[in-house]
C-alpha cells in the first residue's frame, strides 16, 4: 500500500454554512473509516450514508459503496438519518492539506460493535490492566472462518509464494481482533506499537504481505491506526471513561480541540484513567474515603486500610487527573497513601510494575557499570546528580532543618546528626515535594529515590527540568517503562551500561 497523501475536506453543513476538515492520511481505504472521520469531526449522531458526485454523469450524485470511487477534490454528500422525518445533507469536497494527529481526529464508531460488547462484558478487564506491553506481542486467534483462510493462504505462500487476496470481511475480522488485543495493554498505542503488531501479524501469517507498500507490513500498520481510533470511539459509546474523558463534550470550552489536554498515559501508566469498580459510584467511594480518614488513625489496622485503598484507586486516580490538587491538599484528602507500603501498592495498581523490587533489582544489575560511568565523568556529573538529594546537618533546633526543607520543590533529604560519623545511620531520610515532607524515616537513600519516582507517578507530576534525565534513567532503565522512547542522552548511557 503506497503512502497516502493528506487531503482536505471542504464540508458544506448547509447552504450558507461551510467548514473545512483535514484527513492526514488521505481518503480512507474503507467506507467505514470515512463514515467515522466525518461523524467524529462534526459531532454527527446516528447513522449516515454517503453519495459521491460523478463527473462522467453530469455531476449527478450516486450512492457511495466503495472509497475507490472517490478522487482527490471529489464531492461527497453526507445524508444524516436522525429520525424517519428529520434528515440533513452535508457536502464534502476533498483537497490536499497538512497532516495532524490521526488518533485525535478519526475516532467515530461504525455500526459493528460486537467486538466492543465482548470487551466490555468483563468490567475487570477495563478497570485494571494487569501487565505492561509484552516483549513479544502474541497475535490472537481470529474467527474459525478467517483461521481457515489464513491456514490455506500460508500453505500456498510457502509452496509457491502466492499471496492471499483478503476480503473485506476477513480484513475486518483481523483488525477487530487485533484492536481488542492491543487495548488489553494500551488504549493509546504509539507508532512503535503499531509497527510491532503489524510485523508480528506478517511473521505469523506471511500470506498477508503487501509487496506494493513501503514494507510488507506498512499497509496493515496504517489500517491498525484507523481501526484503533474507531475502536476507541466504540468504547466511548459503550461508556468507557478511559476514552470518553477525552471527548470534546468532556472538555472545557477553552480546550475544545481534540488534541488539547489529552488525558492519556505519558509514562507507560497501564491504568492512567481507570473506570470505577462495578457497583460503585463517586458518592459511595467518597464515603469510603471519609471512612479511610478514621481507619488510617487506628493502630494495627493495615489490612482494612489496604482494602479500602485498593477499592478507591480509580476514584482517587480520576481525582488526580481531573483536579490537579496541590500535594498538601492531596495529602489532606488521602493521608493513608503517604506510607511506604501504600506507595508501592498504588504504583503497582497504576503501572502493573512492582516499584522497589524492580528498581532495586535493575540497580543491582547496572550498579558496577553505573559507578564506572559516573567516575569517568568526574565532578561535574556528581554535582548534577547530587541535586536530587539534600543533606542537612541536624542542629540543636530541628526547626532549622524543617525551614530549609520547606524551600525545596522536590528532593530526597538525608539528615545527619551534628558531629556524627559518615558511616553512622542518618537521623532521618525522607522525601520533600512542593515544600511538603511527604515521607520520612525511610530505610535507605535508594528506597527514597524509588519512592520519590513513585510519588511523581501517583500524583501525576512532571519531572523537574534540571532532573529530567535522572528521572528518565530511573523510569526507562531501572523500571523498564517506555524503554523504546529513550532520549538520545539516556540511550547513550544505556548502551554504556550493557
Amino acid at each position: 500500500m503506497a503512502v497516502s497523501k493528506p487531503a482536505r475536506l471542504k464540508v458544506i453543513l448547509g447552504e450558507d454554512n461551510i467548514e473545512k476538515l483535514s484527513l492526514p492520511n488521505g481518503i480512507p481505504e474503507s467506507l467505514e473509516d470515512l463514515h467515522c472521520s466525518i461523524k467524529t469531526t462534526f459531532g454527527i449522531q446516528g447513522n449516515i450514508r454517503l453519495q459521491y458526485m460523478d463527473q462522467d454523469f453530469g455531476s449527478d450524485f450516486f450512492n457511495l459503496n466503495s472509497t475507490n470511487d472517490l478522487k482527490d477534490l471529489g464531492t461527497v454528500k453526507v445524508i444524516l438519518h436522525q429520525t424517519t422525518t428529520d434528515l440533513s445533507i452535508t457536502e464534502v469536497v476533498l483537497s490536499h492539506s497538512t497532516s495532524f494527529d490521526l488518533d485525535d481526529t478519526v475516532s467515530m464508531a461504525s455500526n459493528d460493535t460486537s467486538n466492543v460488547t465482548h470487551q466490555m462484558s468483563s468490567p475487570e478487564s477495563l478497570f485494571s490492566r494487569k501487565e505492561q506491553w509484552p516483549k513479544d506481542f502474541a497475535i490472537p486467534h481470529f474467527s474459525f472462518e478467517t483461521e481457515l483462510q489464513l491456514e490455506h493462504g500460508n500453505s500456498e505462500y510457502l509452496a509457491s509464494g502466492k499471496l492471499l487476496t483478503v476480503s473485506s470481511r476477513t480484513k475486518s475480522d483481523i483488525l477487530n481482533r487485533l484492536a481488542e488485543e492491543i487495548f488489553k495493554y494500551k488504549a493509546y498505542p504509539d507508532d512503535t506499537h503499531f509497527y510491532i503488531v503489524a510485523e508480528a501479524l506478517i511473521k505469523k501469517h506471511p500470506c498477508l504481505k503487501e509487496p506494493g507498500s513501503s514494507s510488507v507490513w506498512s499497509g496493515w500498520k496504517q489500517r491498525l491506526k484507523y481501526k484503533m481510533g474507531n475502536y476507541r470511539t466504540q468504547l466511548k459509546m459503550q461508556g468507557c471513561v478511559e476514552v470518553s474523558v477525552n471527548s470534546l463534550k468532556a472538555k472545557a470550552a477553552t480546550d475544545g480541540f481534540p488534541a488539547k489536554k489529552m488525558k492519556k498515559p505519558k509514562r507507560a501508566e497501564a491504568n492512567f484513567y481507570p473506570s470505577l469498580p462495578v457497583g460503585q459510584t463517586c458518592e459511595s467511594l467518597e464515603k469510603e474515603r471519609l471512612e479511610l480518614l478514621t481507619e488510617a488513625e487506628k493502630r494495627k489496622n493495615e489490612s482494612v486500610v489496604r482494602e479500602k485503598m485498593a477499592l478507591t484507586f480509580a476514584y482517587r486516580r480520576q481525582e488526580v487527573v481531573n483536579q490537579e490538587l496541590s500535594v498538601r491538599d492531596f495529602r489532606a484528602r488521602w493521608p493513608a497513601l503517604f506510607r511506604h507500603y501504600e506507595i508501592n501498592a498504588e504504583f503497582h495498581r497504576l503501572t502493573a510494575v512492582p516499584l522497589e523490587d524492580t528498581f532495586f533489582a535493575q540497580l543491582d544489575v547496572h550498579m558496577s557499570q553505573l559507578i564506572g560511568v559516573i567516575r569517568a565523568k568526574g565532578g561535574a556529573t556528581r554535582e548534577k546528580t547530587a541535586e536530587i538529594f539534600h543533606i542537612l546537618d541536624q542542629e540543636n533546633q530541628q526547626d532549622d532543618c524543617e525551614g530549609e526543607l520547606e524551600q525545596l520543590t522536590m528532593a530526597v533529604y538525608v539528615i545527619r546528626k551534628e558531629g556524627g560519623e559518615h558511616h553512622e545511620p542518618p537521623a532521618d531520610i525522607g522525601v520533600v515535594i512542593e515544600g511538603v515532607k511527604v515521607l520520612n524515616e525511610l530505610p535507605s537513600f535508594t528506597s527514597a529515590c524509588a519512592l520519590l519516582l513513585g510519588m511523581i507517578y501517583i500524583i501525576n507530576l512532571a519531572y523537574p527540568k534540571p532532573l529530567r534525565f535522572t528521572f528518565e534513567v530511573f523510569q526507562k532503565v531501572l523500571l523498564q517503562l517506555d524503554q523504546h522512547k529513550m532520549s538520545p542522552k539516556v540511550q547513550s548511557l544505556f548502551r554504556r551500561l550493557q
